[in-house]
């Protein structure tokens, strides 16, 4: 599909900015067992650290969502991306713990400031009718990112376990400038302070105000499958290194070779195909196949064994997750009308809540036993799967009478 866009340039500026960034997350991917195993931390502080990203995420998404309406995308996303080269170069130079979840904490901040930001970037520049080639282009790049990142990282290991790290800032640095010298801004700093959408009060207020009252709001069940759906995937993510480390023994190498080619499906369907998926078979029915297959191929993964039985479950995972993301974004962007910064902002306040606590469950799980957090990514994922036929079926119900 072609986007009538006013400004294919920018998007696709911003697309190679997504590149870069997660380029450099993706980094340190491979390097993260050898480089706790070095520091002696746990499973439990991994989780903790991830937690602590994802806890300083959650406090700033709202408040970055409503900052993004009112003075604009382009500044959000350059202070974050320059917050996120402190984070990763911070993370590089230190070896005590408290350092690190600063470090941790900085980057849940930057995180707050440009998903949000860049959400809001691409519904600005797409019709509603380019809405899911919009956001599958978007998330084609992050995804991309986390493919070439990790590669790139195993090898760059090998100068350093740090050197990832510098990398991963170094490439966040030069994001910044690009944003900052040609990016446009989507909608005009003064357009966007004088018309900004009037808000309601429980909107406008704190983050405990805005989680306490989402409930009032048309999308309140989509923010709670996001929730659920975060929490058990990062029971997945967080501990996926560790967990082929420790039970098969596997190198830096072996894992970004995992990642990576395991990744390549997801960003070819979201840069070809995803919106096309959408259109056919609905966001709604999407989600919930996504969800499905992602718990039952999570369950696979404590019965299997040989290398390429191993590769070829996570491939189908990271399918799943990677047409997932954009299908939950391109839903929650059509009913967020002018108030897209907003919407973006409690999106990745719900999405950071099942970050904090999926992580602290997964690390502690882990520590307990290596197969315990992926049984309960599973049952946490089925559960999230049987609330989308809920809603399903409710809206049916609704639609008829």
């Amino acid at each position: 599909m072609t986007l009538l866009l006013k400004n294919r340039g920018a998007l696709l500026i911003l697309m190679l900015n997504l590149l870069l960034v997660f380029t450099g997350i993706g980094l340190i991917i491979p390097i993260m067992p050898k480089f706790m195993e070095n520091l002696g931390i746990t499973g439990g502080i991994v989780g903790l650290l991830v937690a602590a990203f994802s806890l300083t995420q959650l406090l700033f998404s709202p408040l970055a969502g409503r900052l993004a309406d009112t003075y604009g995308r382009k500044k959000m996303i350059v202070i974050g991306m320059l917050i996120f080269a402190l984070s990763e170069g911070l993370f590089g130079i230190t070896s005590s713990t408290w350092v690190m979840f600063l470090a941790r904490m900085l980057g849940g901040i930057s995180a707050a400031m440009i998903m949000p930001a860049v959400m809001a970037y691409a519904a600005d520049v797409t019709t509603k009718e380019e809405r899911a080639a919009g956001m599958g282009y978007i998330n084609a790049a992050i995804t991309t990112g986390f493919i070439i990142g990790p590669g790139i990282g195993g090898y760059i290991a090998e100068f350093g376990i740090r050197v990832p790290f510098y990398a991963a800032a170094a490439a966040a640095i030069i994001a910044a400038c690009i944003n900052y010298f040609i990016l446009p801004e989507s909608r005009a700093v003064e357009e966007s302070a004088s018309e900004a959408p009037a808000l309601e009060k429980h909107q406008s207020g704190g983050l405990l105000t805005q989680l306490r009252y989402a409930y009032r709001e048309p999308y309140f069940l989509s923010l709670i499958i996001v929730f659920v759906m975060s929490f058990g995937l990062a029971n997945f993510e967080t501990v996926f290194g560790l967990f082929v480390d420790q039970k098969f023994g596997f190198e830096p190498k072996d894992i970004a070779f995992i990642i990576t080619f395991g990744s390549i499906a997801g960003a070819v369907v979201q840069a070809t195909a995803f919106s096309w998926i959408l259109k056919r078979f609905g966001d709604k029915r999407v989600i919930s196949v996504c969800l499905f297959f992602a718990s039952l191929f999570i369950l696979l993964t404590l019965f299997v064994h040989k290398f390429w039985l191993i590769f070829a479950v996570t491939f189908v995972i990271f399918l799943a997750i990677d047409i997932l993301r954009p299908a939950i974004s391109t839903q929650m962007s059509m009913v967020a009308k002018d108030q897209q910064g907003y919407v973006a902002g409690l999106n990745s306040a719900f999405t950071s809540l099942g970050n904090i606590i999926g992580p602290i469950v997964a690390g502690f799980l882990f520590d307990l036993n290596i197969n315990y957090p992926y049984t309960f990514a599973c049952m946490i994922l089925l559960i999230c799967f049987f609330l989308t036929l809920k809603r399903r079926a409710m809206q049916g119900a609704n639609t008829a009478l």
